[in-house]
C-alpha cells in the first residue's frame, strides 16, 4: 500500500509526536509499503524533498510562524497532489491543516485515519488564543470527516474533550518505541562525558523546556531530595534554549537552575540523538515526567526509560499515568505536587530493586513492527 503521513513538524524537530511518526513511517517501509511524509519546512536549511531510510519526505515552505504554528500557502496544493498518489492518508493531530487534508481525502474517496496525540493548549495572549480556537475548529471538522481516530490509551480517550465527541470512531493503539543497542563501553564513555564527577543518584528529565512539562515541580522537589541524597543530579535531555513561546518561562526559572548547576546538582545535556538517548537512559536511576496538562498524552520517554532499566515517576494525568499503572515500574504523583515527587524520588532511591520489572515484556508491547501491523489491520478494514 501507499501511505501518506501528514503532520506539521517532522524530524529533525524533536517531540514525542515527530518521533512517533518517524518510527511508524520506517516500520511501514520495512513491512514493504511506500511511505510519504508531508510536513512543513520549519527550518530554511531543510530540503524541500529528500529520502531518509526509505521514507520520502516532502516539505511545504513556511511563509509565517504564529506561536507554535506555521502558515504554508502551498500546503493544500501539495496535499491534493499527494493524496491522489496514495491509497490511504494518516493525519497527525493537533494540526491546523487537518480539516483541509481530511476534506481533500474525502473528495478523492481516499480513506483517512487521524492519530490524535494530545489536546492543544496554547500559551497566554490574544494571538495564541486565536490560533488555538482555529486549530480546535479545524480538528473538529477533520474528526467529522475522517474514517477512524487512533489514540494511545482509553484513559486519555475518556478524558479528552476532542475524542469524547467521536467515541464510535476511536481505536486504541499503543505508540511505537525503539532504542538502538549500545555497548557497555559506550555507556561508560557517555557517563564520563555527562557525569564526570560521578554524581549519584541521577534523575533524568527528557522533554522540551516548556511550561506544560512542569520543570518548576522538579525544581521545587530537589531541595528535599538533596537533604537525603546531597550528590543527586538532575540531567535535562532536550532543547532548553530559545524555545519558541517559552522565553518568559525560562527566564523565570533559570536563576534557580543556575544555582543547582553551580552546586553540581543540575546538568543540561541539550538535544540528544536517538543513540545518545539510549545511552542517557542507561546512566540515570529514574526518569521524571511531572507534566501539568493534557498536552501530554502518554510520555514515550517513560517506556524508553523502563526498557532501559530506569523506573518512571509521572503525574496523574490521564494517559500519562498509564505506563506506570500498566507496568508497575515507578510511581504516579498528583499533578503539580512537588512534595509528593520528592517523597517518591527518595523512596525509589532508597529501594531501587523494588521497581525493577521484566523489560522484555514491556518492550514487546511497543515494538514499531507490532504498531505498524496494528495500523495495517485498521487500514485493511477501510480499503
Amino acid at each position: 500500500m501507499k501511505f501518506l503521513i501528514v503532520l506539521t513538524y517532522y524530524r529533525p524537530h524533536i517531540s514525542g509526536l515527530t518521533i512517533y511518526a518517524e518510527l511508524l513511517a520506517k516500520a511501514l517501509v520495512k513491512r514493504g509499503h511506500q511511505v510519504t511524509v508531508l510536513t512543513s519546512r520549519h527550518e530554511k536549511n531543510l530540503p524541500l524533498q529528500e529520502m531518509v531510510e526509505g521514507v520520502r519526505i516532502v516539505r511545504a515552505p513556511v511563509l509565517l510562524k504564529i506561536s507554535k504554528g506555521v502558515i504554508m500557502p502551498t500546503f493544500g496544493l501539495l496535499a491534493t497532489q499527494l493524496i491522489k498518489e496514495h491509497d490511504i492518508v494518516n493525519i497527525h493531530l493537533p494540526q491546523f491543516d487537518s480539516a483541509v487534508i481530511s476534506a481533500v481525502a474525502k473528495l478523492q474517496k481516499k480513506p483517512s485515519i487521524i492519530t490524535y496525540h494530545c489536546d492543544l493548549i496554547m500559551p497566554p495572549g490574544f494571538i495564541p488564543w486565536l490560533a488555538n480556537q482555529s486549530v480546535l475548529m479545524m480538528n473538529h471538522i477533520a474528526g467529522l470527516l475522517t474514517d477512524r481516530l487512533i489514540t494511545y490509551t482509553q484513559d486519555y480517550a475518556d478524558h479528552s474533550p476532542f475524542l469524547s465527541k467521536f467515541k464510535k470512531k476511536v481505536h486504541i493503539i499503543s505508540p511505537p518505541v525503539d532504542l538502538p543497542e549500545v555497548t557497555s563501553e559506550e555507556v561508560s564513555e557517555f557517563k564520563n562525558k555527562t557525569n564526570p564527577k560521578n554524581n549519584h543518584p541521577v534523575i533524568g528529565m527528557a522533554v522540551r523546556f516548556a511550561t506544560e512539562k512542569g520543570v518548576e515541580v522538579v525544581i521545587d522537589a530537589l531541595p528535599q531530595v538533596l537533604e537525603k541524597f546531597p550528590h543527586a543530579q538532575l540531567q535535562f535531555a532536550g532543547p532548553y534554549k530559545n524555545i519558541r513561546g517559552e522565553e518568559q518561562y525560562a527566564e523565570r526559572l533559570m536563576p534557580r537552575i543556575r544555582a543547582f548547576e553551580k552546586s553540581g546538582n543540575w546538568r543540561f545535556l541539550g538535544p540528544l540523538s536517538h543513540k545518545e538517548m539510549a545511552l542517557f537512559y542507561q546512566n540515570i536511576d529514574v526518569v521524571v515526567l511531572p507534566s501539568l496538562n493534557a498536552t501530554e498524552a502518554f510520555g514515550l520517554v517513560q517506556i524508553e526509560s523502563m526498557i532501559s532499566g530506569a523506573p518512571s515517576i509521572a503525574s496523574a494525568l490521564p494517559g500519562v499515568r498509564q505506563p506506570v499503572l500498566r507496568h508497575g515500574m515507578g510511581k504516579v504523583v498528583p499533578i503539580g505536587d512537588s512534595n509528593a515527587l520528592a517523597a517518591e524520588l527518595i523512596d525509589i532511591f532508597s529501594d531501587p530493586q523494588a521497581y525493577q520489572k521484566d523489560r522484555y515484556l514491556i518492550e514487546k508491547t511497543y515494538l514499531p513492527d507490532t504498531i505498524a501491523q496494528a495500523y495495517e489491520n485498521l487500514y485493511a478494514d477501510l480499503i
